[in-house]
């Protein structure tokens, strides 16, 4: 039964979130990990985000059951009730709002809030019913690592605002991956993704060019001083290559390969541009 629950909070995407999370967090440190802090940082925001994957489950268990990749979820099989899944989603919530309330500041617990009203209350009901449920997505999901920044900074300043934009102009080709390797099941659940509703090859070309607004956002952090030429290095061969792979989407001859190939990658950059905000910080003063 606990694996159940654990199961229910979407630990891959917890775990996605928290790297980013952690990068957001290690950059404001410049090079001074406060290890306490960066401990409880990830602690309530990872509860924050579990309880809101619980609450998309509930959301979503009509059109899980339609999906191959959701139709076993827990709650589309009856393996826990609605009652005690929402109980448990309230409460780890609240745990996840007042540690970081406590123990980070309150412009951090505010941040998240708005993350997981976001992800909850327009997302989660919003890609039913529009094509622009993606972008809404990808402005939730950005804002983990705006927390893990302003858990340090205490303040809103041009890294958060950058550290937002590269994340949430990731997640568009990101899910567009998704969205053009599991088309079958978007149909069948009759979400309205780009894919379904504009075609696979409108899908390419806003992939093409989404790539392309993230590496610049991506590339703007060494140039105000925030990291080092490693990153820029390392950022701009991913960069490259992921535009070169996303190109040649319009001569492949499986779209669902291609896609999935497009999927994996974006996780490795994203992991590696995390990896090096960290490693390659600088202490450099920052325009604020």
């Amino acid at each position: 039964m606990i694996k159940t629950y654990y199961m229910l909070t979407k630990p891959g995407i917890i775990m996605g979130n928290l790297i980013t999370t952690a990068a957001g967090f290690a950059l404001a440190s410049k090079g001074q990990i406060n290890f306490l802090l960066f401990f409880l940082t990830l602690l309530g925001l990872g509860l924050v985000i579990a309880s809101a994957c619980v609450f998309n489950n509930y959301l979503d268990r009509y059109s899980d059951e339609k999906m191959a990749r959701t139709k076993n979820r827990a709650l589309v099989k009856g393996l826990i009730s609605i009652r005690n899944a929402l109980t448990f989603a309230v409460i780890i919530g609240l745990i996840g709002i007042v540690v970081l309330g406590i123990y980070t500041n309150l412009l951090t617990a505010c941040i998240a809030s708005i993350g997981f009203v976001v992800y909850v209350f327009l997302y989660s009901i919003m890609k039913h019913l529009t094509i622009h449920g993606t972008l809404i997505g990808s402005i939730a999901g950005a804002i983990p690592p705006v927390v893990g920044y302003t858990a340090v900074s205490n303040s809103l300043d041009l890294g958060a605002l950058l550290l937002f934009a590269i994340v949430a102009l990731w997640q568009m080709p990101h899910f567009f991956a998704i969205a053009m390797y599991r088309l079958e099941d978007y149909t069948r659940a009759s979400i309205p993704v780009l894919p379904v509703i504009k075609g696979v090859l409108t899908t390419k070309i806003h992939t093409v060019f989404y790539v392309i607004a993230f590496l610049a956002a991506a590339l703007t952090l060494p140039f105000f001083g925030y990291t080092g030429y490693a990153y820029l290095v390392v950022t701009a061969l991913l960069g490259i290559t992921w535009l070169w792979l996303s190109i040649k989407g319009f001569t492949c001859a499986n779209n669902t390969l291609w896609a999935r190939k497009m999927f994996i990658f974006s996780l490795i950059v994203i992991t590696a541009i995390s990896i090096m905000m960290s490693v390659d910080v600088t202490n450099v003063s920052t325009i604020a």
